[in-house]
């Protein structure tokens, strides 16, 4: 087969060096195809769709989020990331139009991409902005929300609302963004499946997500008080309460704290005991990677990060693990990330379970590299009367193919089935 012949011709756009290839949605530079997330090429693909026109930040998220409530926020990171992969640091490609928005002005054309190595053009014809601007079919029509409280300290937390339904409240937990989850092929399957039946509550905790990462204190009763401070807000007396990983502790916490509040507890990956309180290897496992955070979680090289990911999702396809790894970084700053792992490390919640009192549904895999099956299983065993179902797989939290994720939720289902007649609202 001539080289001719192996290349692959498609629609693409072209901006200065780079290629928008409008078939695999892929941005290609001269030395092959740039990592973008898919809310990133979005907005990039709207801007140069309306190149020599100044694209307002309003217009933009209209445009990008037409379902959902996001702040300025996540347009900004956007914009920071498209900047980043076209090398733009001067600013030059993606001009910022002073308290009136975002303008691309060079060069826009159109033709065919052959995809070689290079994503190099041929045939390049003028293009007309307005076809190009891209369709933007909402991910669900869960509508969610997102909202802002403070905590008793002065922290502001961020919360969404997405379903209807019988209110579900699931627990904060590291490695979250409210917006990001929705686009992420790790996460995107739990929350519609969560919100299919119910009216899903979630946040992102502090030092984490779309809340605030500049905080003083990260401990459990600080992880507590945001759940408190969440639920106070949104106001629903009673509820079912979600913990996965560390939110299992905080969960149990919660649970043992305000029994009149949770009428049924479900954890997922928990344990009672963090890391540094296991076995001497969990220990020294968990302080060589402390240091690893603080020097290399932020790094453009995602080494480290990869490191964390092959034990949080191993069975991960490429570019589920390609995704995980930059929403590391998205998430938390390094010093936070460490003083996570720090902290969860210490957990001890031992004496906290003869006090709950709600029933309990408690599921871990068998061959979880994150958080040991043993610990799963002591997690159920201290908690009077709570059910433990053990599933067979590898990753710490499930991926939508595996048989793990349709036994979770029908476990949950059967669960919270809601008793006859019973109605609930939760929205504010």
């Amino acid at each position: 087969m001539s080289t001719a012949e192996m290349l692959i011709v498609q629609k693409s756009i072209r901006l200065e060096s780079f290629n928008l290839d409008l078939d695999r949605l892929c941005v290609r530079g001269p030395s092959g195809q740039i990592d973008m997330r898919p809310k990133s090429f979005d907005v990039l693909l709207y801007l140069v769709s309306n190149a020599g026109r100044v694209i307002g930040k309003d217009e933009l998220i209209k445009a990008i989020w037409p379902d959902v409530i996001v702040t300025d926020d996540s347009l900004t990171q956007c914009i920071s990331e498209i900047r980043h992969a076209l090398g733009d640091k001067d600013k030059r490609i993606i001009k910022t139009v002073a308290r009136r928005g975002y303008l691309v002005d060079g060069p826009v054309s159109t033709g065919e991409v052959a995809n070689d190595s290079c994503g190099s053009q041929v045939t390049p014809s003028d293009v007309s902005a307005l076809d190009l601007v891209p369709s933007n079919p909402p991910l669900s029509n869960l509508n969610q929300e997102i909202k802002y409280c403070r905590t008793p300290d002065g922290l502001r937390l961020a919360y969404a609302i997405a379903g209807s339904g019988p209110p579900l409240v699931k627990t904060g937990n590291w490695l979250h963004h409210l917006q990001y989850d929705w686009e992420s092929p790790v996460w995107r399957h739990v929350l519609r499946g969560l919100a299919e039946d119910h009216t899903l509550i979630r946040y992102d905790a502090r030092g984490n997500g779309m809340s605030d990462w500049d905080v003083d204190n990260l401990s459990l009763d600080a992880w507590v008080s945001d759940l408190e401070t969440v639920v106070n807000a949104v106001d629903i007396p009673r509820f079912p309460l979600l913990g996965i990983s560390q939110g299992c502790a905080v969960s149990v916490a919660y649970a043992a704290r305000h029994p009149e509040r949770v009428s049924h507890l479900v954890l997922y990956g928990g344990y009672t005991l963090g890391a540094k309180m296991r076995a001497p290897e969990d220990r020294d496992k968990r302080n060589a990677m402390l240091t690893l955070a603080r020097l290399e979680w932020g790094a453009d090289n995602p080494a480290f990060r990869q490191l964390f990911t092959g034990n949080f999702i191993p069975e991960a396809t490429p570019a589920q693990a390609d995704f995980f790894n930059e929403l590391q970084r998205r998430t938390t700053s390094p010093e936070c990330a460490a003083r996570y792992l720090d902290i969860t490390g210490d957990f001890d919640i031992t004496s906290l379970l003869p006090k709950v009192l709600a029933p309990t549904l408690v599921m871990h895999v068998y061959g979880d590299l994150m958080v040991p099956f043993e610990e799963g299983k002591a997690l159920a065993a201290g908690i009077p009367g709570a059910r433990f179902v053990a599933m067979h797989g590898r990753n710490h939290f499930f991926l939508e193919d595996e048989p793990a994720s349709e036994r979770f939720f029908e476990e949950m289902k059967l669960f919270l089935k809601p008793a006859p007649c019973a109605k609930h609202s939760a929205r504010t």
